[in-house]
């Protein structure tokens, strides 16, 4: 090959890269120009499903496309996750996802097809919410610490019960920074967990305040502490876990929008951008106050240091608590 030769081809292979570049930068910008589709792995109705809704409307007014919610339930959450995971980079196929699909799931299974960190780019985190210590009102036990010294007093006794990992990696930390004991039940959903409770099934739970509230102002369920950085406007009587000098007990769930990876940075910023302009309206702030979840509106860079936290976080408390997937 002559040196002449040679140049030319280096010069070919970089005005390539640059007319790419010059058409990813493009398309970036004239996106979207077609409907864009939000995929929630969650039935609908649930919560998660309830913010993809939120968004899609308030963002299809803006971005002048249909924003289309699809449930694509099944395999705890996989099949939907997946289903972006593979989906072609360009903004039109997103997820909208809570911590469980994208922390808890890859610690217990980390066989997983898609990676938290490399199959997607987190976009914005849209909603957080605490959990809530609850036991039942009949119970003697009207502080966290009276209860705590009952369960190391009694640890046969003590039993929490959850309707999936987040709940049962919530319990697990609670006993590690406790020194307590509690046999763990699997349920199907959050209603039958607070039936549990009801009926005098369960010791304790760590559960999310929405479906919560209705049973602790009702006095058949009584708050003993929240996980949020500061007391809940709905719950102003009950002391955070720090107040209570469990600062290490601070939880707050969270649901994000995400996309496939290589997403041309540029529609990621736009997303980024439309989501925290829709997360500081007013309606929507009512909407999600209503359900119990704060409106949150992080930067995509924000989000993906979260995420990396979250994962190590609970990564070593899988590990401590030696916690197993529930087959």
């Amino acid at each position: 090959m002559t040196d002449r030769t040679w140049r030319r081809g280096v010069l070919m292979a970089c005005a390539s890269s640059i007319l790419f570049a010059t058409a990813i930068a493009a398309q970036a910008q004239a996106w979207p120009v077609k409907p864009v589709h939000i995929v929630v792995a969650q039935a609908a109705g649930g919560g998660t499903d309830v913010l993809a809704r939120l968004v899609a409307q308030k963002m299809g007014e803006s971005l002048g496309q249909a924003v289309i919610v699809e449930n694509k339930t099944g395999a705890g959450g996989v099949i939907g996750t997946n289903f972006v995971a593979k989906a072609a980079p360009d903004g039109y196929t997103l997820l909208m996802a809570p911590t469980g699909n994208m922390v808890f799931a890859p610690i217990l299974y980390p066989k997983l097809p898609y990676a938290p960190l490399q199959s997607f780019v987190p976009v914005s985190m849209v909603a957080t919410f605490p959990l809530v210590l609850v036991v039942n009102a009949s119970k003697p036990f009207l502080t966290a610490q009276e209860l705590i010294a009952y369960m190391k007093s009694n640890p046969e006794k003590a039993n929490y019960g959850g309707s999936g990992p987040a709940f049962q990696f919530a319990m697990e930390l609670f006993k590690l920074q406790t020194g307590t004991k509690a046999q763990f039940i699997q349920y199907k959903g959050t209603n039958e967990v607070i039936s549990a409770m009801i009926a005098g099934d369960l010791l304790l739970s760590l559960l999310d305040t929405g479906p919560m509230a209705a049973q602790i102002a009702a006095g058949r369920l009584r708050a003993l502490a929240v996980t949020s950085p500061q007391r809940l406007a709905s719950l102003p009587n009950v002391p955070t876990m720090a107040e209570i000098g469990m600062p290490d007990l601070e939880i707050q769930y969270w649901a994000g929008i995400f996309a496939p990876a290589g997403t041309p940075p540029a529609v990621v910023k736009r997303l980024e951008g439309e989501i925290q302009r829709i997360v500081r309206l007013p309606d929507v702030a009512e909407r999600m106050t209503s359900i119990q979840v704060h409106p949150a509106g992080s930067s995509a860079e924000e989000f993906a240091t979260l995420l990396a936290s979250e994962l190590n976080r609970w990564s070593a408390v899988a590990k401590a608590a030696d916690i197993k997937p529930n087959e």
